[in-house]
């Protein structure tokens, strides 16, 4: 449940000094090259991001930025091959259980945080606790909602009635039991999401100091953070994981304008791109050649609706919901406005995640401009004929905002307009506090890759992610049922009949899938990314200069 990103979403680009620059600034030393050029295996490379919404604490970020900072520094139990998106064990030796509800976590040995202490039970169990505490007030805590005993360190109002969910027992240094409310089949995959990350036994003592330098242990450790500018990381020598860096570090560089930092990638001044800009993706297979990448991903555009404003909360505003969905003509603005970029959706789950159906939404995502003008009027009207979308303005969503509203005036006579947030973390502060009060840009990278992700985690009533503040009983019990099957195929089915019933109230408009259209510099090699849309930083290569 990233942030949407995650909420999870994309930043980009201005011009920011770097205290330190990237590709091959420092010693070389051969090594073997994954694109054939020597490498440069002291060499450090920079990474289009943005300031993170939050200190750096796993539990504590939803939105790339801070996100893929800390997916850097920790590691879990599991993660994703990035290679096929299975999941595979990390920190855990095995994980077992007989009824998908108690299990039984084995550790591997050998793994360390950044200051030399050694993981343990204690470390995730601890961890888990804290974070889960309604008291320290984590963004993500709740992903552990389906351990026993979590209404009681995180009660829906007043105090927590116990320090620690009942649910956790340590047995030993490398075994801990989970016990959850019920059946999860997928609890497995939940566990690959950095919220559930161990913390070393410093963290406890000043938490807040610790979100300005956090100590994991991921591949990298946590170097510096110049606030606005960059955040730095380098290679830690005794990782114990599977995928040990072949670079000596990344600088996580801040773009406010995408444009800004697209240019700095062909000019070399910049060597990973996350999501290039609209107005550059016509060109940018030409000028960049082979390092240009286009594949999919496993995420999806949307706009919310501000469900808990006084203009949106009447329910019998469904009608007009999806009459201003069948207003959008989702295939000309990706054709166009996104030059090919992105996919048309007609569903809330993208395309590669386990239990993904064509076609969930049918007709109200197919552009019918006189049906859609119909919807709105037998619903009542858009309140005062006029509405705006919010979108951050670092992100390169200025020209579809545009477009989608543009179209939804030209099929219905709503007055519709973009409202620019400056960066990413304004606009995401303004929908977490619940502060919009029309339509917001929303969006989704999966977790891990089941549908359950892209549904229960975003539109679950009370979910973290769930920016629309959408509540239906109807689909909160379609999701705790699928929750219950005792096989993973058997929830993600069942999970499509909860999708079904946003068909029917339309707390979001799905508007496309995204596909990830990135590149890098003439500095680095072997950049590849996984269905998350991120790069696998540790296979980076910087070429010796």
């Amino acid at each position: 449940m990233r942030g949407a990103s995650q909420a999870k979403w994309v930043v980009a680009a201005v011009a920011v000094a770097l205290a330190a620059t990237a590709c091959g600034s420092s010693n070389s030393s051969g090594g073997s090259s994954g694109g054939g050029d020597a490498v440069n295996a002291q060499g450090v490379f920079s990474y289009q991001s943005s300031e993170p919404q939050n200190p750096l604490q796993p539990a504590n970020a939803m939105e790339v930025g801070g996100g893929r900072i800390i997916k850097s520094l920790f590691k879990g139990l599991v993660d994703y091959d990035p290679s096929n998106g299975q999941l595979r064990n990390q920190v855990a030796e095995k994980i077992e259980t007989n009824d998908a509800q108690n299990y039984t976590v084995t550790l591997k040995s050998g793994w360390t945080f950044h200051d030399g202490t050694p993981v343990t039970a204690a470390s995730f169990v601890d961890a888990w606790n804290w974070s889960a505490n309604v008291k320290n007030n984590q963004i993500n805590s709740d992903w552990f909602s389906d351990i026993q005993g979590y209404t009681d360190v995180h009660p829906d109002a007043g105090d927590p009635k116990a320090e620690t969910m009942s649910g956790l027992k340590v047995v030993d240094d490398t075994h801990f039991t989970i016990a959850l409310n019920g059946p999860v089949s997928y609890f497995e995959y939940k566990l690959g999401y950095t919220a559930f990350s161990p913390l070393p036994k410093v963290f406890f003592t000043d938490p807040a100091k610790y979100g300005q330098a956090p100590i994991g242990n991921g591949a990298y450790k946590f170097v510096s953070w110049e606030h606005n500018k960059a955040v730095t990381v380098a290679a830690y020598d005794k990782y114990a994981g599977i995928d040990k860096p072949k670079n000596a570090g990344i600088v996580f560089k801040n773009y406010s304008q995408a444009e800004a930092a697209y240019k700095d990638l062909v000019s070399d001044n910049l060597d990973v791109l996350d999501q290039v800009d609209p107005s550059d993706l016509a060109s940018y297979k030409n000028d960049l050649g082979d390092r240009a990448v286009d594949q999919a991903q496993g995420a999806i555009q949307s706009i919310s609706f501000s469900l808990y404003a006084a203009d949106w909360k009447p329910e019998n505003l469904a009608k007009v919901r999806q009459g201003l969905s069948m207003a959008i003509d989702r295939d000309t603005i990706t054709k166009t406005v996104l030059n090919g970029s992105r996919q048309p959706a007609n569903s809330w789950v993208a395309p590669g995640a386990m239990g993904y159906k064509d076609n969930t939404c049918g007709e109200a995502c197919t552009y019918n401009p006189e049906k859609a003008k119909q919807l709105v009027t037998e619903g009542g009207g858009v309140p005062g004929n006029k509405i705006t979308v919010l979108y951050n303005a670092d992100g390169g969503h200025k020209e579809w905002v545009d477009a989608v509203c543009n179209s939804i005036r030209q099929a219905t006579g709503v007055e519709c307009t973009g409202d620019a947030k400056p960066d990413f973390k304004t606009s995401r502060d303004l929908i977490k506090n619940k502060k919009v009060d029309g339509l917001m840009r929303t969006g989704w990278v999966q977790d891990y890759p089941l549908n359950a992700n892209f549904l229960r985690d975003v539109y679950g009533t009370g979910a973290a992610a769930n920016d629309a503040g959408y509540s239906s009983p109807e689909f909160d019990k379609l999701a705790a049922e699928a929750d219950k099957a005792t096989t993973v195929e058997k929830t993600a089915e069942l999970y499509q009949q909860a999708e079904a019933q946003l068909a029917k109230d339309m707390p979001a408009i799905p508007l496309w899938y995204y596909k990830t259209t990135a590149g890098y510099s003439k500095n680095v090699q072997n950049v590849k990314y996984d269905s998350f849309g991120d790069p696998v930083f540790t296979q980076v290569e910087v070429k010796q200069k």
